[in-house]
């Protein structure tokens, strides 16, 4: 293992000597910014069939229930629209729980309707 180099870290520090201590301060987090916005795009744009089954285990379903509804999602090409958000959104269109939304889809119910809801969004 190589030890560090001294004259190195005076060298890479240059730059920051003459910063004042908010200057540093907000250095410091554009840095980070940089760093963490890229992380949170993608975490915003992307997403799994593993995510969303753990995401409608915490509204409430189980496993049994969970699965049809994200198989179903993936397979109508709504993952991306998250899988609470489709179950939500069709719960509002039929003015039912969240619950009875969500137990229609994993029976294989109201999948027309949960799509064409997201259709309309998509083109309006």
């Amino acid at each position: 293992m190589n030890k560090p180099d001294s004259t190195s870290f005076e060298e890479r520090r240059k730059h920051l000597a003459s910063l004042s201590d908010e200057e540093l301060y907000n250095y410091f987090w554009e840095l980070t910014a940089k760093v963490v916005d890229p992380l949170l795009e993608l975490g915003k744009k992307n997403t799994t069939p593993a995510i969303e089954r753990s995401v409608l285990l915490r509204m409430g379903f189980s496993s049994l229930e969970a699965a049809p509804i994200v198989d179903g999602i993936v397979a109508r090409g709504l993952i991306g629209k998250g899988a609470g958000h489709v179950v939500w959104k069709l719960s509002e269109a039929l003015g039912v729980s969240v619950r009875d939304a969500g137990v229609a889809l994993a029976s294989g119910k109201h999948w027309d309707e949960a799509v064409a809801l997201f259709k309309e969004v998509d083109h309006a």
